[in-house]
């Protein structure tokens, strides 16, 4: 068997150096019997540019962080069958246990096959699901299996997959249609990016199962344009799977017809809201339409629609490929099957997780992630990205399903998963987040356009070092007035991160107003730098950093602060080598 070398070209390796990478490769390969391709995001992002290495025998050596100079080294193995010779570059056993003890589904394919090749996914099993669909299931069957599997919308909200489905093919007109929301907006999420970077495929069988259940001959996939590597990929597999037979008129040879087009959204946070999504597909500006109707009965141009988000769609063949009841067996009474999770923050791994629901956030942030990073301690998790919350340390043996997440004030969100370290201040976190939803407020609804945009004037008050006593109990005020009466998911959830904090942290919020202190020392408004005088060793380096001159002393003599012009940059701070500048 031919070797094989494959680069993993999603977007986290792009921008590591893969493309060098590859033509580096295929510079030194040259008359060596060996196979180059790429793949895309296998999930373990912190170790790109990977490239997997596959022997005559099919034996995969990975290989990690590697550069374009590694080229040669990788060429002489192939070209040797000595591939001890890849230690150096070889992936360690505690960075395969990121892999190995996840439960892959939406992302079985990623960072395995080439998203640019048909063939490779038709290798895999692809396909088939939804020719076993339109060849031996009806549409009622079909719907009827994903009820078994329990699976519910993976875009946030967790409502029943097969319910909306149901909804939409006994909705009343022959004009249906069927969209996929790929407008993944929270701030470090990027799950849906990679499947579609990594198994466009998977996408689109998906879709064409649900449009067939459903009833409806025309889908579209709603995505960011700051996606464009997703865009080219999914466009490309689009093309193939139409010249296949498996977009497009009487597909497989059956009556059923369907095709799919790209809509590439203007990044608008709320177009994640499925009403404000289809506002957005008419031409209009992205705002949320009131409900009901719900799209099951008026959509797109009015007509019988269903949403689901792309890690829903990603599930949808392997649950008719396997059955229902073995995506059921896996999870949690009340959330089946897996769930995908962007692991991002101060974690020493992090990147894409795939998860049964039921294992703990501990689970995932020290046995999966490897834990914090820089020996750091561990403070809190944002779950469910700006509409979330944040979790504490005494909470992260908290089962990781909805009802669960819900019950500790966070939500399960679309699976981003930002871990904090000690040196975060929550008060800061908080008004970072709110800062987000007020920009992204379509400003449809008094409580969304003004209630976030008054709750954000008083975090800066408090970080500001202006607090004062009673702005706590405004600010829970506002919060729930906010949420009892915006008009869309955004603004009812936009409370959340200053909710969470002041439930779970509390006490740095009293620091803030009362003693005017950030216990965290992030505020710069609140830190007062000094130089201590027995560290000091006189050599002027800070004195030169200082962007405002408010350091000043004689050579080989204690330096000294200005408190009065003193802005608080942090220069000195970094600077000085003897540990002489202090920070209170």
């Amino acid at each position: 068997m031919t070797a094989r070398i494959v680069v993993g070209e999603g977007s986290c390796g792009l921008a590591a150096g893969a493309a060098a990478v590859y033509d580096a490769l295929k510079e030194k390969l040259a008359g060596v019997d060996a196979k180059l391709g790429i793949t895309g995001c296998v999930g373990a992002c912190y170790l790109e540019p990977i490239v997997d290495v596959y022997d005559g025998a099919g034996a995969l050596h990975r290989c990690v962080r590697v550069k374009p100079e590694d080229a040669g080294t990788i060429a002489g193995a192939v070209k040797s069958g000595d591939y001890a010779s890849l230690a150096d570059i070889a992936i360690q056993p505690e960075d395969e246990g990121f892999l190995s003890k996840q439960t892959r589904i939406a992302l079985r394919h990623c960072g395995v096959i080439d998203p640019e090749s048909i063939d490779e996914y038709l290798a895999d099993d692809g396909y088939q699901a939804l020719e076993k669909v339109l060849k031996t299931m009806t549409p009622e069957q079909v719907i009827e299996e994903i009820k078994i599997s329990g699976l519910a919308g993976r875009g946030g909200a967790g409502f029943p997959t097969w319910f909306k489905w149901n909804a939409a093919r006994q909705s009343k007109g022959e004009e249906k249609y069927l969209i996929c929301n790929a407008d993944e907006g929270d701030p470090g999420a990027f799950m849906d990016r990679a499947v579609i970077e990594s198994d466009p495929h998977n996408l689109i069988e998906g879709m064409m199962i649900g449009a067939y259940a459903i009833g409806c001959s025309e889908a579209v996939v709603y995505v960011r344009a700051e996606y464009p590597l997703a865009i080219v990929r999914l466009t490309e597999a689009i093309k193939q799977a139409r010249e296949r037979g498996y977009l497009g008129k009487n597909i497989l040879g059956t009556d059923f017809s369907c095709d799919i087009r790209i809509k590439a959204g203007a990044g608008a946070f709320v177009c994640g809201e499925e009403t404000a999504l289809i506002e957005s597909l008419e031409g209009n500006r992205g705002m949320p339409r009131l409900k009901p109707p719900f799209p099951a009965e008026a959509g797109y141009w009015h007509k019988p629609s269903n949403i689901n988000n792309v890690e829903t769609w990603a599930n949808v063949s392997w649950i008719i490929n396997h059955g229902g009841a073995a995506f059921a067996a896996m999870g949690t009474e009340n959330s089946k099957g897996t769930k995908v999770f962007a692991v991002t923050g101060k974690v020493k791994r992090g990147g894409l997780v795939e998860i049964p629901m039921g294992m703990t956030l501990r689970d995932v942030i020290f046995g999966i992630a490897g834990g914090i990073r820089d020996g750091r301690k561990f403070k809190a998790v944002q779950l469910g990205g700006p509409s979330g919350g944040c979790i504490p340390e005494s909470l992260l043996d908290t089962v990781i399903d909805y009802k669960s997440l819900q019950a500790t004030g966070a939500i399960m969100g679309s699976g981003g998963m930002v871990v904090m370290d000690d040196s975060t201040c929550m008060v800061g976190i908080a008004k970072f987040f709110l800062d987000f939803t007020t920009k992204e407020s379509c400003g449809k609804c008094v409580h969304c356009r003004i209630g976030t945009k008054r709750l954000g004037e008083i975090l800066n008050r408090i970080v500001s070092g202006e607090g004062k006593e009673g702005d706590v109990e405004l600010l829970e005020e506002l919060c729930n007035t906010v949420k009892a009466g915006a008009l869309c998911g955004l603004g009812q959830s936009a409370p959340n991160p200053v909710l969470t904090t002041i439930r779970y942290f509390r006490d740095e919020y009293d620091a803030h107003i009362r003693d005017k202190k950030c216990p965290a020392k992030a505020c710069p408004a609140l830190l007062t730098y000094a130089i201590d005088k027995d560290k000091c060793k006189g050599c002027s380096a800070c004195a030169k950093k200082c962007p405002v001159g408010a350091i000043s002393g004689e050579v080989k003599k204690p330096y000294s602060i200005d408190p009065a012009k003193c802005i608080r940059c942090g220069a000195c701070h970094n600077t000085c080598r003897f540990g002489a500048v202090t920070v209170e």
